[in-house]
């Protein structure tokens, strides 16, 4: 396998990522500039993790897309069971918008009562979010294992132009409160790039998954393996995002919470934004990892990305980059932009690391030791709600323990997937091995 074949996969599944990353920072610098800034971009950071958490078990149907649609059979039943995902988390989403579990949700994440008010119209507005992005990462899912990654970052440009055109219409043509302008748009772009993705999968529904199309070799999948096979995926997803509110509920129990809620969504955006690169990595592993050499290959390119991501972050916070990003593109107040600078110190290792874990997921994936993903997700969010907790305990400083606890976190999830990893590939140190040897890929 050649270098150039890895970096032309990735790079269209990298751009759609980065697209997406860029909704969060165009919607809340549509919020800084409206009124009552602060407590509504609180408000909204607690929309966009309880969002984020109910959609959780669907967010890994890119991978089991990816890896299991190989012919019409397989695609009628990733669809039915997508379907069925899309009810349910649509369920979850609407009692806890529209019934008093909404109350309880609030005191258990300690909001603030200014700003718990203004979360409930945000999550109605959210309803169905979950439902329009489990639709689409199924069929982009598809769309990256028959080799069309390209089409999954056009669907993200539709997508950036619908939740940004929305911010800015409103942000400066009505007068709703922020939050409401903010959940609007993120559910207008949602909404388009599913479109697109029902649009842009359907060459393959008349040609490769057409009814006369040829069924893929082996045994026919049932849904009840599909089930067990995207379970432990869909479990460490949820862990994953639940990630969000713990953050959130920690902020909301330490000094200045209003200050560190409000900081806290453009730090998040910041993170994803840096570690866009990262996200495209299982994908890539998964669809490419079909021969001995390829492990080499991927290894590689996953260890010159890690150099990479952490050089740029270090060029991002010690130059001024990152107060004109804050104070100048975010428009932050004083206050609220100082402590995100400051915070952002203790995130320079952050991406880089993302970039090694991706990498052992997507390996395990590939040889369906999807347990193995969750055990480790088990690993990283027992560790972050252990730091958080000591957090609020001593009374340290709010930002600062959300870093540690997510760098604990992360270091702890690597060292498992690591070792679990080097059961089933019989290489030297992963990350940073110079061994040419051809190792046997699982799956």
């Amino acid at each position: 396998m050649r270098r150039q074949t890895v970096f032309l996969f990735w790079l269209p599944l990298f751009l759609s990522w980065l697209l997406m990353t860029a909704e969060g920072p165009i919607v809340s610098a549509t919020i800084n500039r409206l009124p009552n800034e602060v407590i509504m971009l609180a408000a909204m950071g607690i929309v966009v993790s309880l969002s984020v958490m109910i959609e959780s078990p669907i967010i890994n149907m890119l991978a089991t897309s990816t890896a299991l649609v190989k012919d019409r059979a397989t695609f009628l039943l990733m669809r039915r069971f997508t379907i069925h995902w899309m009810v349910l988390l649509t369920a979850v989403t609407i009692l806890i918008s529209f019934t008093p579990l909404f109350d309880l949700v609030m005191d258990w994440m300690g909001a603030p009562p200014e700003v718990a008010v203004w979360v409930r119209p945000g999550m109605q507005l959210m309803t169905f979010w979950s439902a329009a992005i489990a639709w689409r990462r199924f069929l982009q899912g598809v769309l990256i294992g028959f080799g069309q990654p390209g089409k999954m970052a056009w669907g993200t440009a539709v997508r950036l132009a619908a939740s940004g055109g929305v911010a800015v219409v409103l942000g400066l043509f009505s007068a709703w409160p922020g939050v409401v302008i903010g959940a609007a748009a993120l559910m207008a772009g949602v909404a388009a790039e599913a479109v697109f993705a029902t649009v842009a999968v359907r060459p393959l529904l008349q040609n490769q998954l057409g009814p006369t199309s040829t069924l893929a070799a082996g045994v026919p999948l049932s849904y009840r393996q599909l089930f067990w096979f995207h379970l432990p995926l869909a479990a460490t997803s949820l862990m994953i995002l639940m990630v969000q509110p713990l953050v959130t509920s920690s902020l909301a129990k330490l000094e200045n919470p209003v200050a560190s809620l409000a900081a806290w969504p453009v730090l998040f955006q910041v993170l994803l934004m840096a570690r866009a690169a990262a996200f495209a990595l299982p994908e890539v592993v998964i669809a490419l990892s079909h021969e001995a050499d390829s492990f080499i290959m991927l290894r590689r390119f996953a260890r010159n990305l890690t150099l990479v991501l952490t050089l740029v972050m270090v060029l991002f916070v010690f130059t001024p980059l990152s107060a004109f990003y804050l104070f100048v593109v975010q428009d932050m107040t004083a206050e609220v932009g100082a402590l995100a600078q400051y915070t952002l110190v203790f995130y320079l290792f952050f991406p880089g690391l993302t970039v090694v874990s991706m990498w052992l997921r997507g390996m395990l994936i590939h040889g369906r030791h999807t347990a193995d993903v969750n055990v480790a997700m088990a690993v990283n969010l027992v560790v972050t709600a252990v730091t958080l907790a000591l957090g609020v305990r001593l009374r340290l400083p709010g930002l600062p323990s959300a870093a540690a606890a997510l760098n604990l976190a992360l270091i702890s999830e690597i060292v498992y997937l690591s070792w679990r990893t080097q059961r089933i590939i019989p290489t030297g140190l992963f990350a940073f091995s110079r061994t040419r040897a051809k190792p046997t890929l699982p799956g």
